[in-house]
């Protein structure tokens, strides 16, 4: 995009050939940009892409500048719509057409452009220095509205009748022009005004196109800034610098040096009174560096206006919050008029009047009609409806600690407010919240403030619904909490005390209450924890805690037990950490022997803890035999130990008379049809129990030829024995022989008489001299007799 640096010097010599009406000046060298280089950067003006380009002065009057009906309506209304210089639509060199935005953020959607130079330079893409020359005619109604500096040049015009149907008119402009270049806006005074008079009058016209409150007319020496586009000072300072919207340079969209705001011209006229209407720009001084002057699309308002309340014009947006019924009043009212209101388009039905109450947001538009006069005055305002979150005052504390000396006051906009997406803005000020301008606590989240101190704040939807409440600062610095026990080491289940300090009041972790002491008794090691709260609530960053060890408890290995008497027993307590013991025989030793029979206590102690056991020392019955078994010269011994619960040793077994001792009760090797005593014994003590038995083994078979081997069954051994009886008996369990001491043999016959070979059973007992116990054999015999 051109910039263009002129010299201060160059400036003045400029000045001077302006006052002695000399050669205009020499157009610099336009300096593109890259970034006026790039598609979509400028606006469209006369391009085919529109058809309004290619419309003649008259449509563009009727259907883009006014824009308010069909040409039926507007033929009565509009009239002799003439341009100057008129050149053809055909021609790309004219200075008036059709505007579009297209991709930029022009202001203007569309509308109607006049230039001083070649209107299609004043967009579309980049051109070089904007000097066009068009006519070097003047206009006096030109010069009596703005006063020019110097002579004027390059006159456009455009101008038309039109008959209002309301009191008030008005349009939305802006004015463009490359006098924005170096020191120029000091003394080139390119001008626009736009013309007003009844038709048939020659009174003077009035200019609509003027500044508020009488600040004078549209030109570049009356808008214009301090400083220069290249950030230089202007020698003559600023003027009206709040109409000027900026120098061409980060918004580029036209190819012009500068432009202002876009401004509004009003004027009151008569309903149904017709009126000329001309705009005219032209160039100051030389036909150097054109201007343009930009008509907004639909903004020439020939119909009403809205009026509130007041009777003050409303603007066409206004905010409304949780649909607050608005009245609405047409400027006009007239009974000779007819009124029909409409929302977003469609007529109201039965709203025929001049006020309406709005409810809803939306488009709310109302016709007033003349009657004969098709063309009905129009005025539409949008109510952009909000809804204000809901609000509340509230109390925000901060606890403060070393590390933590701030509020952060977005923690208490859930207190304040529960409306989702809610907007809070934070002031210390109340004045400030009302207006709720912008000297709101830029850091809400480290705010440094007092205890009890009040901020306003605005709760708001993100747009213009808010309600102001109060929030009240709390401040308290947090409690330090500390914790006490009368023990810190018990046995299990004794009671300790825990005292708190450090706060008024307590949350403890392991109880119930807010005091400052607990009394509980404790089986297991356990860490107790307590914060300490402030006098306004604050708690302890940390809570303070304390264990109290449970030590193990006390136990012993001692059970009652039993000895034989005459013997003696290890008493053993059991070991453990620093454990004492004192015995009720005196002893302090963790083991004693006893040497009697009855009961020993022992308390032992582990520094902490004492803890008294008792143990039982009964006499030991003797283990006896309660089977003995002989097969294959091994013998097998049961024997019962009646000791209590077996808690008294083990058994051991002899079987050579108490030489020797074995744990098993097995023994091998045993010679047959011996008698051997048996002993038995509790491991380590003298308690012995002991048994005769033979060990009885006879032949199976018996073969009586006479040959000296197994010619008989001879029990001649167990004839000694006690009660010693047997008998043989045949396989119906008739008894063929009876054995007795005097008759111990059977050599295989009844009554001399041979036996036939057969299985024969045998049976017989006898009792043990000593024990008196009586033993039993049964079993089987092959005979085998040969006849």
């Amino acid at each position: 995009m051109k910039r263009y640096l002129l010299l201060f010097s160059l400036f003045l010599s400029y000045a001077s050939l302006y006052s002695q009406n000399v050669k205009p000046r020499i157009p610099q060298k336009e300096v593109i940009s890259e970034a006026s280089k790039k598609a979509g950067v400028y606006i469209d003006v006369n391009t085919a892409a529109y058809p309004e380009s290619s419309f003649s002065p008259l449509q563009l009057v009727k259907d883009v500048l006014i824009s308010s009906g069909t040409n039926t309506c507007l033929v009565p209304q509009v009239s002799n719509v003439s341009v100057s210089p008129n050149l053809p639509i055909t021609n790309t060199n004219r200075s008036w057409g059709y505007f579009h935005r297209g991709t930029t953020n022009f202001p203007f959607k569309d509308g109607i452009v006049l230039s001083t130079g070649y209107v299609n330079k004043a967009g579309n893409t980049a051109f070089g220095n904007l000097s066009d020359q068009l006519t070097s005619g003047s206009d006096p109604d030109l010069v009596a509205a703005t006063n020019p500096q110097g002579t004027l040049n390059d006159v456009v015009i455009l101008e038309f009748d039109f008959v209002p149907t309301t009191s008030q008119i008005k349009f939305n402009y802006l004015f463009a022009s490359e006098e924005y270049t170096g020191g120029f806006p000091c003394s080139f005074s390119d001008a626009f005004a736009l013309l007003l008079r009844p038709v048939g009058s020659t009174g003077p016209y009035t200019n609509m196109a003027v500044l508020p409150a009488g600040a004078g007319p549209v030109s570049v020496t009356n808008i214009h800034p301090a400083n220069q586009d290249n950030g230089s000072p202007l020698a003559c300072g600023a003027a009206n610098a709040a109409f000027f919207a900026g120098y061409n340079t980060a918004n580029i969209e036209t190819n012009f040096g500068g432009r202002t705001v876009p401004l509004t011209a009003t004027a009151t006229v008569v309903p149904g009174q017709a009126y000329h209407f001309k705009m005219a720009i032209a160039d100051a001084s030389d036909r150097s560096y054109d201007s343009a002057v930009f008509l907004e699309g639909g903004s020439f308002n020939i119909g009403v206006e809205l009026l509130d309340n007041n009777g003050a014009t409303l603007p066409s947006d206004i905010n409304v919050c949780d649909k607050v019924p608005t009245v609405l009043t047409a400027s006009v009212n007239d009974p000779i008029m007819t009124y029909q209101w409409f929302y977003n388009g469609a007529p109201i039905p039965g709203a025929t009047t001049t006020t309406i109450t709005a409810i809803e947001p939306g488009t709310y538009t109302i016709e007033v009609s003349v009657p004969g006069n098709p063309c009905p005055g129009k005025a539409s305002i949008v109510i952009h409806g909000g809804t204000t979150p809901v609000a509340q005052n509230a109390s925000f504390r901060l606890c403060s600690t070393p590390d933590i000396t701030t509020f952060d006051l977005n923690s208490a906009k859930p207190l304040i407010s529960p409306t989702p997406n809610a907007v809070f803005r934070f002031y210390v000020n109340q004045a400030d919240a009302t207006a709720q301008n912008g000297n709101f606590i830029q850091n809400p989240a480290n705010y440094n403030g007092t205890d009890g101190q009040i901020l306003y704040v605005v709760v708001s939807d993100g747009g213009f619904c808010s309600k102001t409440v109060e929030l009240t600062l709390i401040r308290e610095v947090s409690p330090i909490a500390s914790l006490s026990s009368t023990r810190i080491r018990v046995c299990p289940g004794e009671s300790v005390t825990l005292t708190a300090t450090g706060g008024v009041t307590y949350l403890w972790d392991n109880f119930p209450g807010n005091g400052n002491t607990q009394t509980v008794p404790v089986y297991n090691t356990t860490t107790f924890t307590v914060y300490a709260i402030g006098a306004k609530g604050c708690k302890s960053l940390i809570p303070a805690k304390i264990t109290v060890e449970v030590v193990p408890a006390i136990t012993s290995p001692l059970m009652d037990v039993e000895m034989c008497i005459g013997d003696s027993i290890v008493l053993d307590a059991g070991a453990g950490t620093n454990y004492t013991y004192l015995w009720n025989t005196g002893a302090t030793t963790q083991t004693i022997t006893a040497t009697e029979l009855g009961i020993y206590t022992v308390k032992i102690g582990n520094g902490i803890c004492e803890k008294v056991f008792t143990v039982k020392v009964f006499g030991a019955s003797s283990p006896f035999f309660t089977n003995v078994s002989y097969e294959n010269n091994t013998l097998t011994a049961i024997a019962t130990n009646p000791s209590i619960n077996n808690i008294y040793g083990t058994l051991e077994y002899s079987i050579d008379g108490g030489i020797n001792w074995q744990d098993s009760n097995v023994f091998t090797n045993l010679i047959d049809n011996t008698t051997y005593n048996i002993l038995v014994r509790i491991k380590g003590t003298t308690c012995v129990g002991t048994v005769e038995f033979f060990t009885f083994a006879i032949n199976n078979v018996i073969t009586p030829n006479q040959d000296g081997v197994n010619d008989v069954l001879d029990l001649t051994n167990l004839k000694d024995f006690n009660n010693f009886d047997g008998s043989i008996y045949d396989r119906y369990g008739v008894e063929i022989f009876k054995f007795s001491k005097e008759r111990p043999i059977w050599d295989g016959t009844i009554s001399g008489k041979r036996l036939p070979t057969a299985t024969y059973w045998y049976k017989f007992n006898f009792n043990y001299k000593k024990s008196k116990v009586q033993m039993s054999k049964a079993g089987w015999i092959m005979l085998k007799n040969r006849e």
